[in-house]
């Protein structure tokens, strides 16, 4: 394996000491009154030799590496795609580089993970937090290190925060449904405790009451991660079921829902939305492929990715860190899924 090149290997070639190398290569050439000339010629050597600082190294020394820990639920996912590009340019605009990795909604991964970026000597971490790790986050709170929640929080744990407003966004969404004639609707969501899923449950259940619909228990499925496209098969052949009362419609809580479920319900030759109407929480590219265009809750991606690095950067130059909630408006964009059911049109 070669040899690391250091300032050392610098300072012999070009025949000065190693703080004179130092001092240039970290932008102090002026307070050390190095000459333009000797200067010039040490990043030259530096150049050519491909010399790389040791941030790590950096970091301890100067306790900044202007790095940041990204760790998403599902990096494989489209949305976390997404945001992950989105914080990365928000990064470096303001010089910082960014650490990803995927948790894949498992606590040993997320666990190893913030060890890994801590390792590292990052600066801060933005974190989309899984189910039952809240003492990991806890952890982070009393170490003092700079961290901010995205996407997701915990109830009972004050900490910073960036999210849409989950409650509001599947209100609308089911509102647009009632107000169009669906009076039996239905939802899938993850099993799971976090914030985010329960606020989105909590909007679909209010969005019944306000529109004089009494909530049913058997509408609500919620599944698993673990083996979440057989349970959401079962949910769905179970809410349109012909002989139990089945829903007029459906809304998914994720993108990652919505594509199994659609897979199903095509493959019922039902017709959407005469048959069932449809919204799904956030887009997905596998929607150009069904038959008909779907009702999607566009969350801005761009504007939480901007918040979250901006929050962070605070936590990070302040001295004494505030706890901030930040939560960003969402938008539904319509398709045909959630349209009028014609057949059950009222006619005053």
């Amino acid at each position: 394996m070669k040899k690391r090149v250091s300032i050392k290997d610098i300072a012999e070639k070009v025949g000065v000491s190693t703080a004179l190398v130092s001092y240039v290569l970290n932008g102090k050439e002026r307070e050390a009154r190095v000459g333009q000339e000797i200067a010039k010629k040490i990043r030259k050597v530096a150049a050519d030799l491909n010399y790389q600082p040791n941030l790590i190294a950096r970091g301890l020394k100067f306790g900044r590496t202007n790095t940041l820990g990204l760790i998403v639920a599902d990096i494989s996912n489209p949305f976390f795609a997404t945001l992950a590009r989105s914080i990365e340019l928000e990064a470096q605009k303001n010089g910082y580089t960014v650490l990803f990795g995927s948790s894949d909604e498992q606590l040993d991964k997320s666990q190893n993970l913030i060890n890994t970026f801590l390792s590292r000597q990052v600066d801060g971490l933005i974190i989309t937090p899984v189910a039952g790790s809240q003492s990991q986050i806890e952890e982070l709170k009393t170490k003092g290190i700079p961290f901010v929640l995205m996407d997701r929080g915990f109830s009972d744990l004050e900490t910073s925060v960036v999210v849409t407003d989950n409650h509001e966004a599947m209100y609308s969404a089911v509102k647009l449904l009632t107000d169009n004639g669906y009076r039996k609707i239905g939802m899938i969501a993850y099993d799971t405790p976090l914030t985010h899923m329960q606020d989105r449950i909590k909007g679909y259940k209010d969005a019944l009451k306000d529109a004089g619909i009494r909530f049913q228990s058997k509408w609500l499925k919620k599944v698993p991660f673990e083996d979440y496209k057989e349970r959401v098969a079962r949910a769905v052949l179970q809410l349109i079921d012909k002989k139990s009362q089945p829903v007029d419609a459906l809304v998914f809580a994720t993108n990652s829902i919505s594509v199994q479920a659609l897979k199903i319900i095509h493959a019922q030759k039902l017709v959407v939305p005469d048959d069932l109407g449809i919204i799904s929480f956030d887009e997905s590219d596998a929607f150009e492929f069904f038959y008909t265009s779907i009702t999607y809750i566009k969350q801005n991606l761009n504007e939480i990715s901007k918040k979250a690095v901006q929050t962070l950067l605070k936590n990070i130059n302040s001295v004494t860190p505030k706890v901030e909630r930040v939560i960003v408006p969402s938008t539904i964009v319509v398709g045909v899924s959630s349209g009028k059911k014609l057949k059950e049109k009222v006619v005053v």
